[in-house]
């Protein structure tokens, strides 16, 4: 089991953090309940599962969102994944802009990033030519 707990880092950088603050408690909350391991990379907060990064919160002024490491591989059987610009090959972002949409969201959230979770236990990786 991988720990879960809190990290002060990601404390630190919530109690700062002026824009996205609910945003950021509330993706904090349910990317925990998935039982990775929080870290703060990047100056934002990480999470990881066997050292291997899964998913990353980050805000920008228009919407926050969770970004997927290897958000590529996913199936996104929703429809919500976003590739922020054409060079970015292996990431995806899903957005929010309030708080209400990531509540709404939550039980998709985690079913993505339990299938994150399984992407990397299996080793898969993207090919890049």
């Amino acid at each position: 089991m991988t720990n879960s707990t809190m990290n002060p880092k990601v404390d630190e950088f919530l109690s700062k953090a002026k824009k996205w603050k609910e945003e950021y408690e509330k993706l904090r909350n349910i990317v925990l309940d998935c039982e990775l391991t929080e870290e703060f990379k990047w100056m934002h907060p990480c999470y990881t599962f066997e050292k291997k990064n899964i998913v990353l919160i980050h805000g920008f002024k228009e919407y926050c969102a969770l970004l997927f490491h290897k958000g590529a591989l996913l199936q996104d059987a929703h429809g919500i994944l976003i590739q922020q610009t054409e060079n970015v090959q292996a990431a995806r972002q899903i957005r929010f802009t309030n708080v209400q949409e990531i509540v709404e969201m939550e039980t998709i959230l985690k079913a993505y990033i339990y299938e994150a979770i399984e992407i990397e236990k299996a080793g898969l990786e993207l090919g890049f030519l």
